[in-house]
């Protein structure tokens, strides 16, 4: 396999597992009318993907670096194949928490991999392709989704075979791919959980992480709560709507991403938090007024700003590890993002009941543009500092 296809190939692989794990989104309203079950239950749904996700990245996210990129990545497409035989044959709401635990490990386990096989084939457009391909896969997997509950058959089957049958068809290639980096010894022990982040990319990580946290939380948001809120607020009801959400978050933030490719990083950082702010005074606009179009502005911005600062954050971070570091330290930076991703939108679960879910999702918003605020006036702090020792 030739250097440019082993490029599409890998990124190929990692924005199906990205589209695979937003494509429940658009169903939630489909299950919670068969299975009924709380606000509560459904981000309980989405949270153990994350949760499963987390363990993978901290126990197996630095194999690759020992074992080598082609042994885990066919590792985690056999297990996202079984997950989505889970999700064909689920009866019950049981069925669905148990196929979003195993499809989150073995995206846990994929995504650190293919990350770092990214970079050891070109540390220019790998760090480029690991922010673009899982915000152009989720976009897919929710639009995808939603427009095959709309109009195909099997509403709450079809899209899991179709991409059951693209992971068999992607690990029936995989031999032909070259491997990247040489065996190391090592392997069980880099199974005990950890976070290893090398010395000379810490300073990095930690100014990049107030931005990732809160585009990750807007992320998790948006594929839980957000489309019951704008249902809520605007009245809109079509099966359309949460892929249609997701997909303007996403394809803002990729479109964000692929024009600021060239700038650098730390400005980068800087445009992300500014957008990501603006748009959550926009959304929070958008739940008083209850206008749907103002929703979509709000969420158009805002991914512009969540493409930005994820890009920034990856572009900041990765390129520097060293070749056998730089699985474990994808692992790091997943760990945290997910975190973001998964643990507030869990709390606001809980907190619906006890208040609503238009309180809850004000209270959301309004922390999260405070992070932004935080962030900024720490980027403004730095900058400063340099100026001054210039």
């Amino acid at each position: 396999m030739s250097p440019r296809l082993s490029l599409a190939y890998l990124a190929f692989i990692l924005l199906c597992f990205l589209a695979a794990s937003s494509a429940p989104t658009p169903l939630y309203p489909l299950y919670q009318q068969a299975w009924s079950f709380s606000p509560a239950m459904l981000t309980l749904v989405f949270g153990v993907y994350a949760l499963s996700l987390l363990l993978a990245l901290l126990t197996v996210g630095k194999l690759s670096d020992h074992l080598g990129r082609r042994p885990v990545v066919g590792g985690a497409l056999l297990l996202e194949v079984a997950a989505m035989g889970l999700f064909l044959h689920a009866p019950n709401v049981a069925w669905l928490l148990a196929a979003r635990t195993l499809q989150g490990f073995a995206t846990g386990m994929a995504t650190s991999a293919l990350g770092a096989a990214l970079i050891d084939r070109d540390k220019t457009s790998g760090p480029l392709l690991n922010s673009v391909a899982p915000l152009l896969g989720m976009a897919a997997g929710a639009l995808g989704c939603s427009v095959l509950v709309e109009y195909g058959p099997w509403p709450m089957r079809l899209v899991y075979a179709l991409m059951a049958l693209l992971f068999a068809l992607q690990l029936l290639a995989l031999p032909r791919l070259g491997e990247s980096v040489s065996r190391a010894p090592g392997a069980l022990a880099s199974l005990k959980p950890a976070v290893q982040v090398p010395p000379q990319a810490r300073s990095a990580l930690w100014r990049a992480l107030p931005v990732d946290v809160a585009c990750w939380a807007l992320g998790g948001f948006f594929l839980s709560l957000a489309p019951g809120l704008v249902r809520a607020t605007t009245g809109v009801n079509s099966h359309l709507l949460p892929g249609a959400l997701v997909a303007t978050l996403t394809l803002a933030g990729a479109a964000a991403i692929y024009r600021l490719r060239q700038h650098p990083p730390a400005w980068v950082l800087g445009f992300g938090t500014l957008m990501l702010g603006l748009g959550l005074v926009l959304l929070l606009l958008a739940v008083h007024s209850g206008q749907a179009g103002l929703f979509f502005i709000a969420t158009l911005v805002a991914g512009a700003g969540f493409g930005s600062g994820f890009a920034g954050a990856v572009r900041s971070v990765m390129p520097l590890a060293h070749a056998h570091e730089r699985a474990g330290l994808m692992a790091a930076f997943y760990v945290l993002s997910y975190l973001a991703f998964c643990l507030p939108a869990l709390l606001a679960g809980l907190l619906v009941k006890q208040f609503g879910l238009v309180p809850t999702s004000e209270g959301y918003a309004s922390l999260l543009l405070a992070l932004c605020m935080l962030s900024a006036l720490a980027m403004w702090r730095v900058r400063g500092a340099a100026r001054s020792n210039a």
